[in-house]
């Protein structure tokens, strides 16, 4: 389990959780295949192991090799990642975050996507009442 709530990672470390959350457990090897413009392997083990310390990655050995799976759920990842996002860029405001992105041009939102939005926004309502 992860030592903080917050998952502050660099883009490294973000592309090497990317990569164990598509393939749920991999080598050093099948880490760096999967990553683009990838580091050596010694740089991939290096940032393994401090995602290890940082309570993230989960390590195993199998023969000679070290299998990693990651140690926090991708919704987990990804709450801690949108919440710096919204206080980074947007002062906390999920509001402000999501006008950003409708007012961009190159948004694709179907009309079945902000049915969905609108059904998230009534949900919350009635649980703030």
């Amino acid at each position: 389990m992860a030592k903080t709530h917050d998952l502050n990672l660099s883009r490294r470390e973000r592309q090497i959780m990317n990569a164990l959350f598509q393939r749920r457990q991999a080598s050093v090897i099948e880490i760096a295949a999967a990553i683009p413009d990838p580091p050596s392997d010694t740089a991939v083990r290096t940032l393994l192991r401090i995602l290890e310390s940082k309570g993230y990655v989960l390590r195993q050995k199998e023969g000679r090799r070290h299998l990693y799976r990651p140690a926090v759920s991708r919704m987990r990842a990804a709450r801690a990642a949108l919440s710096t996002v919204l206080g980074t860029f947007f002062r906390g405001s999920v509001g402000d975050a999501l006008a950003a992105h409708l007012a961009d041009p190159m948004t694709e939102i179907d009309a079945q996507e902000l049915d969905r939005l609108q059904h998230l926004i009534e949900q919350a309502k009635r649980e703030l009442a």
